[in-house]
């Protein structure tokens, strides 16, 4: 019960696979120019694809806006331990 008020709303939005602009992040654990690894209120988010550049980063407020070739957004996990944790049973 008391998640729910501290629990960011987490929106995703993909304009023609160029531009990705996402709310509700908490953390962006590594970039390059083919993957974005961002921790959201949702889960941990991959985003993969070509030429990626962070265009804006506001941890405070949780905006991200992502410009370049999105291949592909995978979500794993609710938080970062489950996630590590469920790994090992690969």
């Amino acid at each position: 019960m008391s998640e729910s008020p501290s629990r960011k709303k987490h929106t995703l939005m993909l304009d023609d696979r160029k531009r990705l602009v996402l709310t509700g992040a908490e953390d962006v654990s590594g970039f390059n120019e083919e993957t974005i690894a961002v921790k959201t209120s949702a889960g941990n988010l991959m985003i993969k694809g070509s030429g990626l550049h962070i265009d804006r980063l506001n941890l405070e407020t949780g905006d991200v806006t992502v410009d370049g070739a999105v291949n592909s957004l995978q979500y794993s996990g609710s938080d970062g331990s489950r996630s590590r944790f469920s790994k090992l049973f690969r």
